[in-house]
C-alpha cells in the first residue's frame, strides 16, 4: 500500500474501535517480531439483515501454508464466542480463493451463502462461510 492507502486503513481501524471496539490486529512473529499479516473481528455486511461478526486475516504470501491464518482465525473465533458471547461468526471469501476457504473450513465453518461485493469498480463474487457458538448462554 501507498503511505496515504496505509494511513486510510489505520483511521478506518481506529473508527471501529470507537465504533465497536472491534478492529484487525496486526500478527506477528513471536520468534522474529516480522508482521505475518492481519486478523481480527469486523462487522460487515453479508446481504443478510444486519451486519455480521466476521473473522477477517490477510497474510502477505511468503507467509501461507505455515498455519498462521488457521490459528489466528481459530484466536479470534474463540475469543467472538468466549469472551464476547457472539452467536455466530462469519468469514466472507472470494470465490477464488481457494485457500481462505480451506481456513474457514479449518475453523469449524461451512458454506451458508455468496454474495457480490463491489471493490473499486469490480464486481467480485464472494462465498459466506459461518460456524454456530457450541455454547448455548451465546446471546442472540
Amino acid at each position: 500500500f501507498s503511505d496515504e492507502e496505509t494511513f486510510a486503513w489505520l483511521e478506518n481501524q481506529f473508527r471501529r474501535y470507537r465504533e465497536t471496539g472491534l478492529g484487525l490486529w496486526a500478527v506477528v512473529s513471536k520468534e522474529t517480531g516480522e508482521m505475518l499479516g492481519q486478523c481480527g473481528l469486523t462487522y460487515q455486511d453479508a446481504g443478510l439483515e444486519k451486519p455480521v461478526l466476521e473473522v477477517g486475516y490477510l497474510f502477505k504470501r511468503k507467509h501461507w501454508h505455515h498455519g498462521y491464518a488457521t490459528e489466528a482465525a481459530r484466536a479470534c473465533r474463540d475469543y467472538a464466542f468466549q469472551t464476547l458471547g457472539a452467536p455466530r461468526v462469519y468469514s466472507i471469501i472470494r470465490d477464488t480463493n481457494t485457500a481462505s476457504q480451506n481456513v474457514a473450513r479449518r475453523n469449524g465453518m461451512t458454506q451458508t451463502g455468496a454474495l457480490i461485493k463491489f471493490y473499486r469498480g469490480v464486481t467480485m463474487p464472494h462465498l459466506l462461510f459461518s460456524v454456530e457458538n457450541p455454547s448455548p448462554k451465546a446471546d442472540s
